[in-house]
């Protein structure tokens, strides 16, 4: 939902505070299937499918990605000086935000943890 400053300043306070909801909705749905697909990474990882892994990663920046537009949007709204109330929906989407971000973090350094102990167990004979 790419709206531009001047569209949003050509809204009314309700149009603004219902656009603000739906890019909310948008970045909690996209973070939050980014969220998901990191840890289900994590497990495709413990159970030594590397390849499926690595792709739960990629489709999960790609949902990450989607969920930040709506982010950046916002962002440069008020980088232009336009404002609006405080939206709960909001706060919600930029927590889930902040969590996927790290959820992204914390996978990659498991699945690089899962790599080096299966190559262990392989050296060692066990895996």
């Amino acid at each position: 939902m790419a709206i531009s400053v001047e569209e949003a300043r050509a809204m009314t306070e309700e149009q603004l505070q219902e656009t603000i909801t739906e890019i909310a909705f948008e970045i909690i749905a996209n973070v939050g299937t980014a969220r998901g697909m990191y840890i289900e990474a994590i497990q495709e990882a413990k159970a030594g499918h590397f390849d499926q892994a690595e792709q739960l990663m990629k489709d999960g920046k790609e949902a990450f990605v989607q969920g930040h537009h709506g982010h950046a949007d916002l962002l440069e709204w008020q980088g232009q000086g336009l404002t609006w109330k405080t939206n709960i929906f909001l706060m919600h989407a930029e927590d889930q935000l902040m969590a996927a971000d790290a959820f992204e973090t914390i996978a990659s350094e498991f699945i690089e943890v899962h790599q080096e102990l299966q190559e262990l167990k392989s050296r060692d004979g066990r895996g």
